[in-house]
């Protein structure tokens, strides 16, 4: 009977709520885990009380399941039994106690200034045009702590004109202003300047500010990361620790050490909640606390 609940549960998630085909795989498996489980225990998941299925998500824990992991298998049984309930084929919901584990959110990587400036000498150390455009991808994210897509979309048109302020579209369609310092727009002044000599052969009215022979036309995130860490290497500086999107940390990390408003940070960034951009003031606060710790004359006498 529970195979034909599961089915249902699957066709109903396609159907109503148009889900992914990785989603759909992903409670596929998720349900088939538990029924396993409760097989083991005579029961199956139209018959599962809830002290079983407590059972069942405690051994997750016990297993060493990651806790991003359990949380999508507790969605899951959640949701399935939701649907079950809503069509009437139980009257309770065993899932009901089941508590959400607990994540810890882990801190962003964050470059200290020093290191930054390493990283941008050593982009613009690079042979020729390779130079200017590494140079100008590294000053651009991190003036403005645009998203690495951000960037990677940006037309050339609005760069053109040398602008102070970028207008971009972030996720949800949500545009916010991204500002250029001085430094970034003089890379990008340099980089426009041989910026024909990477077109793709053919495509002269290539629009993208980072135009690329491959498929998509344009510099990919994919490639960035890579550009990136060999300047790394070359600025002494640990590769797994620089990434398109440890760039933005280091700008919102960087603002609220100088002072900025953490309503601010939040617009620049583009974050919805400000409980997204609350991480950063743990990494500033404990930057901070260091600093006193190693600098403060006081300090150091203890």
């Amino acid at each position: 009977m529970s195979e034909g609940w599961v089915d249902a549960f699957l066709e109903m998630m396609a159907v109503e709520r148009a889900a992914a085909r990785n989603t759909l795989t992903a409670y596929g498996k998720d349900l088939a885990d538990a029924a396993a489980f409760l097989k083991g225990q005579g029961r199956d998941l139209s018959t599962a009380s809830a002290e079983d299925i407590e059972a069942w998500f405690a051994g997750l824990g016990a297993a060493g399941l990651a806790p991003a992991t359990a949380a999508r298998r507790r969605s899951s049984i959640r949701q399935f039994y939701r649907f079950v309930l809503g069509e009437g084929w139980r009257t309770d919901d065993p899932s009901r106690r089941v508590e959400a584990p607990r994540q810890g959110r882990p801190l962003p990587k964050v470059l200290s200034r020093d290191e930054v400036e390493r990283l941008i000498a050593a982009a613009a150390a690079k042979d020729g045009g390779q130079g200017l455009r590494l140079a100008a991808l590294v000053e651009l994210t991190y003036a403005s702590g645009m998203r690495v897509s951000e960037v990677m979309s940006l037309p050339m048109t609005a760069l053109a004109r040398d602008p102070a302020y970028l207008i971009v579209k972030g996720k949800g369609g949500k545009e916010r202003l991204a500002p250029l310092n001085e430094a970034a727009r003089t890379a990008v002044k340099a980089w426009l300047a041989v910026r024909k000599d990477f077109l793709p052969k053919g495509d002269a009215a290539n629009p993208w500010l980072f135009p690329s022979r491959g498929k998509a036309g344009r510099l990919t995130p994919r490639r960035f990361s890579q550009l990136l860490e060999e300047a790394a290497v070359a600025a002494g500086i640990d590769p797994a620790r620089v990434s398109p999107h440890v760039l933005r940390h280091a700008f919102a990390t960087h603002l609220l050490e100088g002072g900025a408003d953490l309503r601010v940070v939040q617009t620049l960034l583009g974050h919805a909640d400000i409980a997204t951009t609350q991480i950063y003031t743990h990494v500033a606060g404990d930057r901070l606390a260091e600093v006193v710790k190693t600098k403060h004359p006081l300090a150091r006498k203890s």
